[in-house]
């Protein structure tokens, strides 16, 4: 954890120090830590970046107790894209991956969440709660209906994440209304185990933390699994509809207001 308590500010990037600053926490967590790349990646600066980046907004995290460091004390990320922003984009960044047609044709409003990490020093602590507030409160305002993006395991190499990627598919696997597919020709089935040959409680052992949470909340996922070679990671795409989430679930979602 961090040598001293932290100061924790939630808000979304302004200015170009804030934006370097979530770059280059991504640059630490994804390329440094997690071995990927990209065509944008400017490892001379440690700046891990794409073509999207100005057509999302990014919601930071500060430790205000950091702010000089190199990364202007941000110490979380995510990055949010709504439907509206995705036509200007182009596309979602999701769709690079995944056929996205049956949230797309839902007529709901749409959020797309990702490149999500928190600086190491503040993994396992209070550091997810307070991003996941400022995360609610965005939902709220934009009245988002269908939650969505994806999230990665570490490695390409299928056979060893045999386990949690069959159990995802077994027990988790979206309802045909939020089912987005994998696309070739990166896709792979996440079906590879007999489900007499899993164990449950062992496979979600070696679910990721965060694909852990969504899960929790009620989130989903698509059908497929999307091998990134470039980026070094097996990516499932996660869907959560607000709409199925039950209240205890849905409070972590929902903007609450305390009158004195």
């Amino acid at each position: 954890m961090a040598a001293q308590a932290p100061d924790f500010v939630v808000k979304l990037a302004h200015s170009q120090e804030e934006i370097l600053g979530a770059q280059h926490l991504r640059y630490q967590v994804f390329v440094q830590e997690l071995g990927g790349d990209g065509a944008l990646v400017d490892h001379e600066a440690k700046l891990e970046r794409d073509r999207f980046d100005p057509f999302y907004d990014h919601l930071i995290l500060i430790d205000k107790s950091r702010v000089q460091d190199a990364l202007n004390g941000v110490v979380g990320v995510y990055r949010l894209l709504t439907d509206t922003r995705a036509v200007d984009a182009g596309s979602f960044y999701s769709e690079n991956e995944y056929d996205l047609s049956v949230i797309k044709s839902s007529g709901r409003k749409l959020l797309e969440l990702g490149r999500s990490c928190l600086h190491p020093d503040y993994r396992g602590g209070t550091a997810m709660y307070h991003l996941w507030q400022g995360l609610a409160e965005y939902v709220s305002e934009h009245e988002i209906e269908i939650l969505f993006g994806v999230a990665s395991f570490h490695g390409t190499d299928l056979g060893s994440l045999a386990a949690p990627l069959t159990l995802l598919h077994n027990r988790h696997l979206a309802p045909e209304d939020l089912r987005v597919t994998a696309k070739p020709p990166h896709a792979r089935s996440m079906n590879i185990l007999p489900a007499s040959d899993l164990d449950n409680r062992a496979a979600m052992l070696d679910v990721p933390a965060l694909i852990k949470a969504y899960l929790r909340l009620g989130g989903f996922v698509g059908d497929g699994a999307f091998v990134d070679y470039g980026f070094n990671t097996t990516d499932v795409c996660l869907v959560m509809d607000t709409d199925r989430m039950n209240a205890r679930q849905k409070s972590i979602y929902s903007k609450t207001r305390e009158t004195a």
